[in-house]
């Protein structure tokens, strides 16, 4: 059951629509993650006149403390509900008619998904579709969905995935985006909706989630802890900051061709010893705190995309250089390892209760 947070929020049904026409208002699913949480504090300091609606499940990845300097914004919402559970996104639309729908919502961590993909069906591609059928009924100018370079599978050296090349995804989260793609294209087909995809390379920033890479490396580190790697560690991918991502997924809802692929990345590919490595060194730590751990199941060896379409199409670049967009993460890893602490020791799942927790009563 959805729940809706904010009871000052009355006027956004009662705007005539002039107003409405210059308030634009934003649905953003996952709102709550890393990168969606990110993408709220961009629109809002962007488009200050934009509304921007927190729609977001709260699973194990949704923090609320990823947006604590905005919460109070008075054009910022949160409603709790599940993508997959039709009523809630029924309630969510009918509440506050959305002009647009930026999805990030999903299961997103490989290693989760081989231990149990149907939790990985049930959101990425059900929770897709739901999104969808109630965005064809509510005329939704744009609905954009940010996917993967996942999709594409592993590529050789010295080649780059294009927009038009075939998907062949070899692990369970990866297959369930691809299928939610092919669900945007059938809702652009055959019903005439306006969508996007945005494929990305690896993200890195402010407030994510302690399972992935880069912060696993930065915590261990700094606790003196074994850091794991898998394999030999030359599995190579490409790393954009958040903040470029934000702007490209900007640039595509305002200027994307709709049933248009738009590709994302940064030039910085890197294998994952080197990526290690490189924070071990900004952080002055010994190198044999690496340590080899079996493969992952299915382990692609690279990932590469071209992002020619949206430079020249929508003029995106990525602005932040990799090397100081690095070390002004690490800083912010070790300024913040409170977030961190509380996010391993579970701590941040009790922020939803203690913040709105008279309000729901």
């Amino acid at each position: 059951m959805a729940e809706y947070i904010d009871e000052d929020f009355d006027f956004f049904k009662q705007q005539d629509s002039a107003e409405k026409d210059h308030n634009k208002i934003i649905l953003v699913t996952g709102g709550a993650g890393f990168i969606g949480a990110n993408f709220i504090s961009y629109i809002l300091e962007k488009y200050p006149e934009y509304r921007v609606i927190n729609f977001d499940k709260l699973t194990y990845a949704g923090n609320l403390n990823n947006l604590t300097l905005i919460e109070n914004n008075p054009n910022y919402v949160f409603m709790k509900g599940d993508i997959a559970n039709k009523k809630d996104v029924k309630n969510v639309y009918e509440e506050f008619n959305p002009d647009f729908v930026v999805h990030f919502a999903a299961e997103s961590h490989v290693d989760r998904s081989i231990i149990n993909p149907d939790i990985f069906l049930q959101t990425n591609i059900l929770g897709t579709q739901n999104l969808l059928n109630f965005a064809r009924e509510h005329k939704i100018e744009k609905f954009v969905m940010i996917s993967t370079d996942e999709v594409y599978g592993s590529v050789e050296d010295g080649v780059s995935s294009k927009e038009i090349d075939r998907m062949e995804p070899n692990n369970p989260y990866a297959a369930s985006k691809a299928s939610a793609e092919f669900l945007l294209r059938v809702a652009h087909q055959t019903f005439g909706q306006r969508v996007n995809v945005v494929r990305s390379c690896n993200n890195y920033g402010r407030y994510q989630f302690p399972e992935k890479l880069i912060p696993v490396v930065i915590y261990n580190a700094l606790k003196g802890n074994n850091i794991p790697i898998y394999g030999d560690g030359k599995n190579s991918r490409s790393w954009l900051h958040v903040k470029d991502h934000c702007h490209a997924i900007d640039a595509v809802l305002q200027r994307g061709k709709s049933g248009e692929i738009y590709n994302v990345e940064a030039n910085t590919e890197i294998n994952n010893l080197e990526l290690a490595e490189k924070i071990l060194r900004l952080m002055d730590k010994p190198l044999d705190l690496i340590d080899f751990v079996i493969d992952r199941l299915g382990h692609d060896k690279r990932y590469s995309l071209s992002s020619a379409k949206i430079r020249k199409q929508l003029g995106w670049q990525p602005e932040i250089d990799f090397d100081s967009g690095l070390q002004e993460v690490v800083n912010w890893y070790l300024t913040h390892i409170d977030w961190v602490e509380e996010v391993l020791n579970g701590e941040y799942m009790n922020y939803y209760e203690k913040r709105y927790g008279d309000s729901l009563k």
